[in-house]
């Protein structure tokens, strides 16, 4: 690996990062592709408690798909001991979408309000609770914060891809998984004295 390891910013929006890492080798961008998707925290419904479903759909499905719906997840001041209740209820004939689900914290909600959970036809009723703790993409794909990829230019340089799902901005899910690298060498290094 080269001395210097630069990292140059090609394109950058609310939903994604585009840059170009440089002086670094496959095993390091490979570090950063994995701590980015496996190791960065985020919120998700882990849990769901149905008081009442009288839809077509089985509970499961149903809590799957909850699981899946991205929550706003603030840099600080969360753990993996907080745990955020949210709260839905709903009687057709409606379609129910994941702005339906109600947070009982104002800084965690769901990120995108438009997309779709069921259908209820006329007489069916869901009620249900559930709660959302953070994790990581390697307990769960429901916990990864974006897409993340990345295409070799050459044996030195990488062109990485950071899109968002909606919890934390693409740069700070960046941000995070070399803060979790850099504590991670940290211990090696630690060890190693």
């Amino acid at each position: 690996m080269a001395d210097s390891v630069k990292l140059e910013v090609i394109e950058s929006t609310p939903s994604h990062l585009r840059f170009r890492l440089s002086g670094a080798n496959y095993s390091v961008a490979n570090t950063i592709r994995r701590a980015a998707s496996g190791s960065v925290s985020s919120f998700a419904v882990d849990s769901v408690t149905f008081y009442e479903n009288t839809t077509s759909m089985f509970d499961e499905y149903i809590a799957h798909r909850i699981g899946l719906v991205p929550l706003t997840t603030p840099a600080k001041g969360y753990d993996e001991k907080d745990e955020i209740l949210f709260t839905l209820g709903a009687e057709g004939p409606a379609t129910v979408y994941s702005k339906d689900l109600k947070s009982d914290d104002k800084s965690v909600k769901v990120a995108n309000e438009r997309i779709p959970l069921m259908k209820l036809a006329a007489g069916q009723s869901l009620r249900l609770d559930g709660k959302a703790v953070m994790g990581s993409g390697a307990r769960s794909s429901k916990f990864q914060p974006g897409l993340i990829t990345y295409k070799g230019i050459s044996d030195s340089e990488f062109e990485f891809y950071i899109e968002t799902f909606g919890q934390m901005p693409p740069a700070e899910i960046l941000a995070k998984a070399l803060g979790i690298i850099s504590d991670s060498l940290k211990e090696v290094y630690k060890e190693l004295k």
